[in-house]
């Protein structure tokens, strides 16, 4: 059965199969008249305005639990980013209800090791070339520490108005260590410890003047999603997925209550100063991604396109499957099985997450890089 006034977002979308060439125009007209209401009304036309009006009138339409209060009665925090030191740099990422504690996390147990151990592919220090191969026992390690540092983050991570998020202590030297002593040569399947006993777009942006933007925005899994309120050229997205219905659990459902949430911007800076933004959006892979990308561009110097380029794992949660692309190596993908891994060669680059990059170098400039598995493209002025 069919739901009246239901439309996808390919409506919004250019009215061809094939999107529009180099040069080509096209627009998106009511798209265009909502961003303008929203930034003649500094964003409370999608609240309380005539934008908020449609979004209920079409809820109310099709079996939708909206309402105007719901929407009148929203804030949006403004956060105090966490951070971790990682060598000679300083990590930055969205505190929970976000993962990105779970890259800090990982981070800080791969710090304890020495670096040659965890260069994924050369000494540290090294710029390996860009075809060079990963280094299976610094997969391994990086595999092992995110692994324990995301089920930290499945186990704890909620909206720390109605949880008790224990994020100090989940980056506690003490917690750390304790992470760190629980891995070995051999895969392990980590559950959370309690320390004190994820169709996502991201993009980046400088300017000459010294500032730096980094954004991600997701309408996260199909279901639910996708759904475009006409008029609007507003989609919908399925957030709630985010939430356990476990009783008890920290994420647990309930009104008004963020649910987990997988987008997280990162930044890196170094000795305090700006090194620039960087982001690999795909659900559960952000977090891993950002690890990755983070220990070549620290650990082995990459810039950021060369970083982005490299060969990537994801393990999977569920299934304790690690993915891993086939400019690997075989070599690696033995290696790595050898350890205890679950290796699977993956037959695309959709769980590999997408990303962006921008680095300033020591002299000023700035080095952009997008992701070579997806269509982004970086642009200097």
């Amino acid at each position: 059965m069919s739901t009246p006034h239901r439309r996808s977002s390919y409506d919004t979308s250019p009215p061809k199969a094939e999107p529009p060439g180099v040069g080509e125009v096209w627009r998106s007209v009511e798209t265009a008249a909502t961003l303008r209401s929203l930034a003649a009304s500094g964003g409370a036309d999608f609240y309380e305005g005539e934008a908020a009006h449609r979004l209920v009138a079409f809820a109310a339409r099709t079996g939708g639990r909206l309402d105007a209060a719901d929407l009148a009665d929203h804030r949006s925090r403004w956060v105090e980013p966490l951070s971790v030191a990682y060598r000679d740099h300083e990590v930055w990422e969205i505190p929970p209800n976000g993962q990105g504690i779970a890259v800090l996390i990982a981070l800080r147990i791969l710090e304890g090791y020495d670096p040659d151990d965890v260069a994924p592919f050369g000494p540290a220090g090294a710029a390996a070339a860009v075809t060079a191969l990963p280094r299976p026992q610094a997969w391994h390690r990086a595999l092992e520490a995110t692994k324990a540092a995301l089920a930290d983050a499945h186990a704890f991570v909620a909206d720390p108005e109605y949880a008790d998020v224990p994020t100090a202590a989940l980056l506690a030297d003490a917690h750390i260590a304790a992470r760190r002593r629980g891995l070995g040569a051999h895969a392990h399947r980590p559950v959370g410890v309690d320390p004190r006993a994820s169709d996502t777009v991201y993009l980046c942006t400088a300017d000459d003047e010294g500032r730096f933007v980094s954004f991600i925005q997701s309408n996260f899994a199909g279901f639910g999603s996708g759904i475009v309120v006409p008029g609007t050229g507003i989609s919908l997205q399925n957030r709630g997925w985010g939430f356990s219905l476990q009783p008890g659990h920290p994420n647990e459902f309930a009104p008004g209550k963020r649910p987990f949430h997988t987008i997280i911007p990162g930044f890196l800076t170094r000795g305090g100063a700006p090194v620039g933004p960087f982001g690999v959006m795909g659900g559960h892979m952000q977090a891993q991604g950002h690890v990755q990308v983070v220990l070549d561009a620290v650990e082995g110097g990459d810039d950021p396109q060369t970083a982005l380029g490299r060969p990537r794992w994801f393990w999977d949660a569920e299934s304790g499957e690690v993915q891993i692309e086939a400019a690997a190596g075989a070599a690696t993908a033995h290696a790595l099985a050898a350890a205890g891994h679950r290796v699977v060669t993956a037959r695309s680059a959709t769980a590999f997450g997408r990303g962006q990059g921008i680095w300033r170098t020591t002299e000023g400039t700035l080095v952009v890089g997008s992701e070579p598995r997806a269509d982004g493209y970086p642009v200097g002025w």
